[in-house]
């Protein structure tokens, strides 16, 4: 029998004008399936998988609701190997909510959490068109007052049979979490 597992941590809760950014709940999952997927050219994902990312994941998440609709996520994950580094798995913002410089908010959310106090390097992966995100990350570097680095990491033919663009694999840090304006 599967049961509600959410997180005992604590919930973090920040409200901006008629914004929320908090805590995803398992409960979420779906109206991420839902975002996603009409946000293209972002890749979907199961929503069996968008369940553990607002579940396991959610202490590296961030969910942002306006007048109790989902508009905006920010999943990610610490790299069980390297503890320092956050992994930006997914940013997604509703239509309605773009162009307000939410995505870098729920980021800076993200890194003020006791999560990621240890955190000093973020890693993701960008494919070469998607201009807002390349945006959102060097914006992201300089606030953090740090480099931003990028290479090919996972290629079209070897990686995805020739079924997607490139991704690039883009570093930014070392930084202070401190640092954050």
């Amino acid at each position: 029998m599967a049961t509600d597992t959410e997180s005992s941590e604590e919930t973090h809760i920040e409200r901006v004008a008629d914004l929320t950014l908090r805590t995803p709940r398992s409960t979420d999952g779906y109206a991420l399936h839902k975002l996603v997927e009409a946000s293209p050219p972002l890749d979907p994902n199961s929503i069996y998988c968008n369940l553990l990312q607002c579940s396991h994941f959610s202490q590296t998440g961030v969910a942002v609701e306006l007048d109790g609709e989902l508009v905006g996520f920010t999943s990610g994950y610490l790299i069980p190997d390297r503890p320092d580094t956050l992994f930006v798995w997914q940013v997604v913002i509703a239509e309605a909510a773009r162009g307000k410089g939410l995505a870098k908010r729920m980021l800076k959310h993200l890194l003020k959490r006791a999560v990621c106090k240890n955190v000093r390097h973020i890693e993701t992966t960008i494919t070469p068109d998607n201009e807002a995100s390349w945006a959102l990350f060097r914006s992201l570097a300089r606030d953090l007052e740090t480099e931003l680095n990028s290479a090919v990491w996972f290629e079209r033919e070897p990686h995805f049979g020739g079924q997607h663009d490139d991704e690039h694999l883009l570093k930014l840090g070392p930084f202070e979490v401190s640092t954050l304006r």
